[in-house]
């Protein structure tokens, strides 16, 4: 069982590990089970150098805690799991140490969101052309097709006509989902309540799943276009649907320890969770781009487009996977509606 100092860190937006005396782990809040996709029970007794690295200087943060009594950080360090450089803060607490886990992957997010913008703006360009260069001649194809299916004529000859209108919509259809990455004017921001949008989002297949809510009921209604976000809550929802998961979990948090680039506003965090399958390691780095997925039938531009609705918002998606759990998490300035 987690130690009396952890009451409460479970609200912490920032990992943080209970030790005993001699640097094994206690016990941990959510936010470390999470990061690290290993729960309390895998990682209680475990010693916080099997953590983090450089061994030798975990070992030397501890031995100067034990001599000075007194709190210290420590930077440069790097979580082994996932290679994630971070810096720790321990202090004395309860017979053992609190250490607190700050990861230090501003300048790799900042490196990766440009990437991704960069892609985006090229998708959206070649999205434009396609609107002027295919979308003109699909309608008059259509129209024919429509027109032929509609005359008197051998019946084999109507099924031929009825197909052709079958696959010329199917055509349309996704050119429209891939337009949906292309260029828009600035989106309009209107009171949308987060919570209610999730639900709305879920109804339709609650009952295939076992559906988890951890909601922060603080919550106010937030600005952000309706719409657009709720066909990006959508995509994660069927993404996690589609990985074959029996539990999806939504939770929703303002997370005061982050700011997104370039805004001064605190962050709103909307993260689903589920226990699928796991995102191959090999297309997880171009995940949000275009036509890139893991599924045998998947287009490849649902989790494109929730990456253009978080950017036409001004924030970022995120996504980690290990086995038995993946989470996406969206981070939206947090604009509050009067």
């Amino acid at each position: 069982m987690p130690p009396e100092a952890l009451a409460g860190a479970d609200a912490l937006p920032l990992p943080l590990f209970a030790l005993d005396g001699e640097g094994c782990v206690r016990g941990v809040n959510l936010e470390a089970q999470s990061l690290l996709g290993l729960s309390a029970q895998a990682l209680e007794g475990r010693p916080v150098s099997e953590i983090f690295a450089p061994e030798s200087d975990v070992h030397r943060m501890l031995e100067r805690m034990r001599e000075h009594h007194a709190s210290l950080s420590c930077h440069g360090l790097v979580e082994r799991r996932k290679g994630m450089p971070c810096s720790l803060h321990i202090g004395p607490a309860d017979g053992g140490f609190l250490l607190l886990m700050a990861p230090d992957s501003s300048r790799r997010d900042l490196d990766e969101q440009a990437r991704r913008q960069e892609m985006a703006e090229a998708v959206a360009r070649i999205a434009l052309e396609m609107a002027h260069e295919v979308k003109n001649p699909l309608t008059g194809l259509r129209g024919a097709a429509q027109w032929l299916s509609e005359q008197e004529m051998e019946p084999a000859w109507k099924e031929a006509a009825e197909m052709m209108l079958e696959q010329v919509d199917l055509i349309r259809e996704r050119i429209d989902a891939f337009l949906q990455l292309g260029p828009r004017a600035a989106v309009s921001l209107e009171p949308v309540n987060i919570h209610g949008l999730i639900d709305e989002v879920c109804l339709p297949m609650r009952s295939r799943v076992s559906l988890r809510r951890v909601f922060d009921p603080s919550l106010p209604q937030i600005r952000a276009h309706g719409g657009r976000l709720r066909q990006a809550l959508e995509n994660l929802w069927q993404n996690a649907l589609e990985a074959g998961a029996s539990w999806v979990e939504w939770q929703t948090r303002v997370n005061t320890a982050v700011r997104l680039p370039g805004r001064r506003e605190p962050v709103l965090e909307i993260r689903i969770s589920n226990d699928g399958e796991p995102i191959p390691a090999a297309i997880r780095e171009h995940l949000f781009e275009p036509f890139v997925t893991a599924k045998e039938r998947g287009s490849g531009l649902g989790l494109a487009l929730v990456q253009r609705v978080a950017q036409e918002h001004g924030g970022l998606v995120r996504v980690e996977s290990d086995a038995g759990r993946t989470s996406f998490t969206l981070q939206l300035p947090m604009l509050e509606a009067d």
